[in-house]
């Protein structure tokens, strides 16, 4: 979830950003279990440390500056760049972000929630069929292996579909679940591109996951 120098990213409060071992917390995220998450709904940013200063030339010797642990990039989340609330219809191509609430063997129904960067003042609803889950071997996808109501999921609108729903996908690989909670009603983390692993329990559950993870 961390992004580079030049890029925009918006996070939803409880996202995973990143291990604690490679970023140093800022305004807008917490710590649990060694990882970084957002605490709120805004843009993500990474700065750099300053460099440390070099050597303090004297007259009659060279100063050291007292050796640090190397410092690392902070992670912040500002509200700042999110537009406010406003009436938009996703297009076709727009990437969203959508809460999963409930499923059936042939689709996963969502509430659309921010198009781009633009939370919705309505949510629109959207459906992710079956053969739009997956790019391969989309004759086994199982809609209860991908999917679990409350899920957070990014995706592409492929359709504008009917006057009830958008069409979405998940097909590529940075498009699927981005934050899942676990049936014991913990966060989970993603092991791999299949699985999402509850900290406390230990025990794993299937998603489609979007990939960085």
């Amino acid at each position: 979830m961390a992004t580079s120098s030049g890029t925009t990213s918006v996070a939803i409060p409880g996202q995973l950003l990143g291990p604690a071992s490679k970023f140093q917390p800022g305004p807008g995220t917490h710590i649990h279990n060694a990882n970084l998450y957002s605490s709120l709904l805004g843009v993500v940013h990474a700065s750099q440390p300053a460099k440390p200063p070099g050597p303090a030339k004297r007259l009659t010797k060279i100063t050291v500056p007292t050796q640090t642990p190397a410092e690392l990039p902070t992670l912040s989340v500002s509200r700042t760049g999110v537009s406010e609330k406003r009436e938009v219809l996703p297009e076709v191509g727009n990437t969203v972000l959508c809460r999963v609430t409930r499923i059936t063997p042939r689709q996963a129904v969502v509430a659309i929630l921010i198009c781009g960067d633009t939370v919705l003042e309505a949510e629109w609803q959207g459906l992710i069929r079956v053969q739009d889950v997956r790019a391969t071997e989309k004759d086994k996808v199982k809609i209860y292996e991908s999917f679990r109501p409350g899920d957070i999921v990014r995706a592409e609108v492929i359709s504008l579909g009917d006057q009830a729903n958008f069409y979405l996908s998940t097909a590529r690989n940075e498009l699927g679940v981005i934050l899942a909670t676990s049936e014991a009603g913990n966060n989970m983390y993603p092991v791999n591109w299949k699985e999402y692993m509850d900290p406390e329990t230990g025990l794993s559950e299937l998603r489609k996951v979007a990939k960085p993870y």
